[in-house]
């Protein structure tokens, strides 16, 4: 059950509205529920509903009209509630009882208070009703409405434990604000599938995403097509920011300007400085040091998926809480910067992801003194690296780092249910379950030619990694929906291990010790991925590093200092005389 509540000025405005046809006439039968002495007169079952209403207005506004000037300017109180999809159907009297409990816990018209404030309870279709009161108390004073919308919240949560139905996740104060209607009804007015306020704060979030510091992020806002107004001190430094879409104007005409601040909690400017001082710690290494010379979105792909794997780790164990809530924050920033850089089949799911694991980077949990520079700066090296293709190394590391983003979000659900926090760990696995579908569509053409690789090994090679796998990982051959799992990827890939110069089965059990594998849908395709990153294999089969085609000389290239200390140990490189050192043939 989800109360929405907004103020306004005009009581017969909005009686108009809920007792007339809707915008796309999806209103029927209006009629009243509920009222503050359950004898208001009502439009919808008078024979006469034009003098009703206007009698009704009447009713609600008399004492606003008595209390003249100390009556606030917006005096009008509106709580639409809506019941969740599935829920039974609610007859009046128990909507009627429920408005009654709603006015009384937000502090509009308490139990026994006989100068509560007036409202009135319509209802228009099966699933909802609205609430409107009018803000001056019997006694002509203004009621107490501290926290009305977290009282209402509360108290819908007791309604829907008390009556049986879908128990929706408490709220903490740390979600963005969510539209208005006047925002929802504009939106659709002018044919956007979305708001501005939704819009605006994607594009807020992207172009934060890995950027170095101030000056760059509010380039990529004007980049972005957002108009952005700086407010300035005496001094001459930004006290803050607020930006609009460009065509998107009031009634008169003006800009419709939102405040970072008010598009999320950690958009306002203090807190973008805040996270933008951690910076990126870069330097410059040779690319040559058991690196292959892949193309810059899919070197950059390579390094990001470590760090992830590391940030899992932490999630996943007893540090600090401020520490793993900061980790949070940078793998919303890193998510926002492959999608913003996707190919075009994962870009959807991509961009949902980012949108759901939004709500997962905001806790009560403060990440203000912890190191987020090995996430901040894979951000930074993928956007810098521009869009990937949908096809080969490309397609393939996407498919690597996905694969590796599917599980970092679990662990942020699972961290986020040991601290109570409902609403950031559904959000996880909402962006867990985009992840998936994006992986699914970025993985087949790279696992279906390794399946195929797999059957084509010889009989005797293929049983040797089938022993192997057997002795490594014995619940190899059963999935995590109980299913019989095809190993054909993953002995191809522990071949090709092997013929890099590695022991397969050391290497193996590296990369099941990296972190637990429990919450993996496939476990082959998780292990597959671990061990052509930590191997230096192509991502995509077949695929040779452009170094290794051209004959070019190592480069120099700029990756994170956490990252390459901690990457893992360059692999043997074969003598030149070795068939080994060839490339594989296409």
């Amino acid at each position: 059950m989800v109360p929405d509540i907004g103020r306004g000025s005009r009581t017969h405005g909005l009686l108009v509205y809920l007792y007339g046809p809707g915008r796309r006439e999806e209103h029927t039968d209006a009629h009243l529920v509920g009222s503050w002495d359950g004898f208001a007169p009502d439009p919808g079952r008078d024979p006469d509903p034009h003098v009703t209403l206007a009698r009704l207005t009447a009713a609600l506004d008399l004492r606003v009209k008595q209390a003249s000037d100390s009556a606030p300017a917006k005096h009008v109180w509106h709580c639409s509630v809506r019941t969740a999809p599935g829920d039974r159907r609610f007859s009046d009297e128990e909507w009627n009882s429920i408005a009654q409990r709603i006015v009384h816990a937000a502090g509009i018209a308490p139990d026994g208070d006989p100068d509560g404030c007036r409202w009135i309870a319509v209802r228009h279709a099966d699933d909802h009703i609205h609430i409107v009161a009018t803000l001056v108390r019997g006694d002509l004073r203004n009621p107490r409405l501290n926290y009305d919308f977290n009282k209402a919240q509360a108290e819908c949560r007791r309604i829907e434990k008390e009556m049986g139905l879908r128990r929706l996740n408490a709220g903490d104060g740390t979600a963005a604000k969510n539209p208005t209607s006047a925002e929802k009804f504009k939106a659709e007015r002018t044919g956007r599938p979305e708001t501005s306020r939704e819009t605006l704060r994607e594009a807020v979030r992207q172009a934060l995403a890995g950027a170095d510091d101030e000056k760059e992020f509010f380039t990529r806002l004007r980049e972005a097509g957002l108009r952005v107004k700086v407010r300035h001190a005496p001094s001459g430094d930004a006290l803050g920011y607020n930006v609009a879409l460009p065509g998107d104007r009031n009634r008169h005409g003006e800009p419709v300007w939102y405040p970072g601040s008010k598009l999320a909690p950690d958009l306002s400017l203090p807190k973008i400085r805040l996270r933008l001082a951690d910076g990126t710690a870069e330097q410059e290494v040779p690319s040559a040091a058991g690196r292959a010379d892949w193309s810059p979105p899919a070197r950059e792909r390579r390094g990001a998926t470590g760090t992830v794997e590391r940030a899992a780790v932490l999630l996943d164990g007893d540090g600090d809480d401020e520490e793993a809530a900061a980790q949070l924050v940078g793998v919303g920033e890193l998510l926002d910067a492959v999608a913003q850089t996707s190919p075009a089949a994962t870009r959807a799911e991509l961009a949902a992801a980012a949108r759901a694991f939004e709500r997962a980077t905001r806790s009560h949990v403060r990440a203000e003194r912890a190191d987020t520079r090995a996430l901040r700066s894979a951000a930074r090296g993928i956007i810098r690296a521009g869009g990937a293709l949908g096809r080969g190394e490309d397609g393939g590391t996407t498919a690597m780092l996905l694969s590796t983003m599917v599980l970092v979000t679990l662990a942020a659900a699972r961290w986020h249910s040991a601290r109570g926090h409902a609403q950031q760990a559904h959000a996880s696995r909402r962006a867990a379950e985009h992840l998936r579908t994006a992986y699914r569509q970025a993985a087949a053409t790279p696992m279906r030619v390794l399946h195929d690789q797999g059957r084509a090994l010889p009989e005797a090679q293929r049983r040797t990694h089938e022993v192997t796998l057997r002795a490594v990982l014995p619940e190899q051959g059963v999935r995590a929906d109980g299913m019989p799992a095809e190993t054909d990827a993953l002995v191809a890939t522990l071949a090709q291990v092997e013929q890099a110069g590695h022991d397969s089965e050391a290497l193996l059990r590296r990369a099941i010790d990296m972190r637990e594998l429990d919450t993996a849908v496939d476990v082959n395709d998780v292990l597959v991925w671990r061990l052509r990153r930590i191997a230096q294999l192509p991502a995509h089969p077949g695929e040779v590093p452009r170094r290794q085609q051209a004959g070019a000389r190592p480069t120099r290239t700029s990756v994170n200092r956490t990252s390459e200390r901690n990457a893992p140990a360059a692999a043997p490189r074969p003598a030149a005389s070795d068939p080994r050192s060839r490339p594989p043939r296409r």
